[in-house]
């Protein structure tokens, strides 16, 4: 089978479940990725961005305020346990903080493996609606609040799979990689479960981190209005959607790649300090 080790110079557009395949047994062994940190761009690290989330964040809670009231009730109705999920993730500079969600996953199911699939059977049926149209997603406005996330950056990793251990600047509840990898779960579904962790570790991981790198070095104010609004749009669309909307999702997050400091298999990844 064909193997990916990297990727070309478009890298960050969006990717379709295809492009991934399993890798052979030899490969995997040869696959291994070296990363620099980046250094994030100006306005990652700036107070105008802080400003900008904070607003944001208060009037995304004021305006969804019953809406979400309304997901909460029907999470603590449909499947027993509480509404919220919490989680610990890796954030700024490495400092662990709890990330909030809508639970849409059943009591117990996040004791095993950390990835979720295509028609995993651990997600209820609300659960499968709300992460579909990322309503899942809402009560991390209240982490953008607090400071512990934004609303543009990298998605906050779990400890174990977080390649960057010093991120340079907040997560965010989207992002390019996130938009890349915005069918993520399907393409996992074609993965053997034996296979799963290992497969991600070796080819997601560090094509997610090709991509933060290549946002955090050249992020601004331009690039995070369009990266929200090709967030928009993938939350409204179905894969069936026109070309011209496929297309100006994929140019909101790209970035061209970064001078030859990053490497992954030889390749030329980001920047260091």
């Amino acid at each position: 089978m064909e193997v990916l080790t990297h990727l070309p110079e478009s890298s960050t557009r969006m990717l379709p479940v295809s492009t991934l395949q399993v890798p052979a047994p030899q490969a995997r062994a040869n696959a291994v990725v070296s990363f620099i940190e980046p250094v994030a761009s100006p306005w990652s690290v700036s107070t105008r961005k802080r400003v900008l989330d904070i607003c944001a964040a208060i009037l995304v809670l004021a305006v969804f305020a019953l809406p979400m009231l309304a997901i909460t009730l029907l999470v603590r109705l449909t499947s027993p346990g509480p509404a919220l999920f919490r989680q610990r993730r890796s954030g700024r500079g490495g400092r662990l903080f709890v990330i909030y969600k809508f639970r849409s996953m059943t009591i117990g199911s996040g004791a095993g493996l950390g990835l979720t699939k295509h028609g995993d059977c651990r997600i209820t049926t609300l659960g499968r609606w709300l992460r579909k149209i990322k309503l899942d997603e809402l009560p991390q406005f209240y982490n953008v609040l607090r400071g512990d996330m934004s609303l543009v950056g990298p998605r906050p990793k779990l400890p174990q799979y977080a390649v960057l251990r010093n991120l340079p600047c907040r997560p965010g509840i989207t992002g390019a990689a996130t938009l890349a990898f915005r069918r993520e779960e399907e393409l996992l579904s074609r993965i053997h479960p034996a296979e799963m962790e290992n497969f991600y570790h070796r080819h997601i991981k560090p094509l997610k981190a090709r991509i933060d790198a290549r946002y955090m070095c050249r992020a601004t104010f331009w690039t995070d209005l369009r990266i929200i609004a090709a967030t928009f749009l993938a939350c409204l669309s179905s894969p069936r959607i026109p070309a011209v909307v496929r297309k100006a999702g994929s140019h909101a997050i790209a970035f061209q790649p970064l001078a030859a400091v990053e490497t992954a298999s030889g390749d030329s990844l980001g920047r260091s300090n």
